[in-house]
């Protein structure tokens, strides 16, 4: 099974870049069907109110819940005070198995982690080529995984990405993802020093087109097994601990309809259009 693990979803209320203005599903969902992707990891596009984003999100899940994963972004300062109460709604309520931060909005905080462990839940944190927080990250809070995307840096930082195989090496609740990474002897590197193991396959899409991204993966020429955990077998293995945490007794609940949970959250979603939203 091939598994993005980092797509975005939704609509942002910024309008300062495609990153907080439409995160549109369309034309990525056609991409993915034609490259062979068969999951998604969704989280929101940059917004100014987090809950009503994952709200959003939520609702496209529940939409194709055998087709989408589900991580809750988070602000480490205008969510102060209120993190926990966020995922155990996304949790419990929409079955979402992560956590998403960035470090755009603001450093990663001691809530966010603790909520991550509440809950057994891997942690997605885009440091924006800060680094040397992975370090704190990594043994402070030992018993979380936390997936650092783009290999440290989206913006080419090789300084970054170099320092943050380092850690992949090191730590081993620490991980990366493939997204937008340009630098493939640097990914080359990364297998070769941390190993398949610690790193997933994501596209960032919408806005970046994943079978451009998965070829990169075929071209590291990792053997079958190696490729298989970058392609989703450890993305699985790092939600699995949410997994273990549930009793396993089968829910007596119907499953919730994309049209029961827009009921719920009080109102039509603004952005379906035939069988996707987008």
């Amino acid at each position: 099974m091939i598994i993005d693990s980092h797509c975005h979803a939704g609509k942002g209320d910024g309008l300062t870049g495609p990153w907080d203005t439409n995160a549109s599903l369309e034309r990525y969902l056609r991409r993915a069907a034609e490259t062979g992707i068969q999951r998604t990891v969704l989280f929101a596009a940059f917004h100014s109110d987090y809950a009503t984003a994952n709200r959003e999100v939520a609702r496209i899940i529940a939409s194709r819940p055998d087709r989408f994963y589900g991580f809750a972004f988070v602000h480490p300062e205008r969510d102060r005070g209120h993190v926990h109460k966020m995922i155990q709604e996304a949790v419990a309520r929409y079955g979402f198995c992560g956590i998403k931060v960035h470090r755009h909005d603001g450093h990663i905080t001691r809530e966010i982690c603790e909520a991550a462990r509440a809950f057994s839940l891997p942690v997605l944190y885009d440091v924006t080529g800060d680094i040397s927080v992975v370090e704190l990250l990594a043994t402070e809070y030992q018993d979380i995984s936390f997936i650092i995307p783009h290999l440290g840096s989206f913006a080419d930082d090789w300084r970054a990405q170099l320092a943050l195989i380092d850690h992949l090496v090191r730590h081993p609740n620490i991980y990366t993802d493939t997204a937008g990474v340009r630098r493939f002897d640097l990914l080359e590197q990364t297998v070769h020093r941390a190993g398949a193991e610690k790193i997933l396959f994501g596209s960032d899409g919408p806005w970046l087109h994943p079978g451009v991204e998965l070829a990169k993966v075929y071209a590291l020429g990792l053997p079958p097994e190696d490729e298989q955990l970058v392609l989703g077998g450890n993305f699985l293995r790092l939600i699995s601990r949410r997994r273990r945490r549930l009793t396993g007794r089968p829910s007596t609940k119907a499953p919730v309809t994309a049209q029961a949970l827009a009921l719920q959250l009080h109102g039509k979603d603004p952005w379906v259009e035939g069988e996707f939203p987008c």
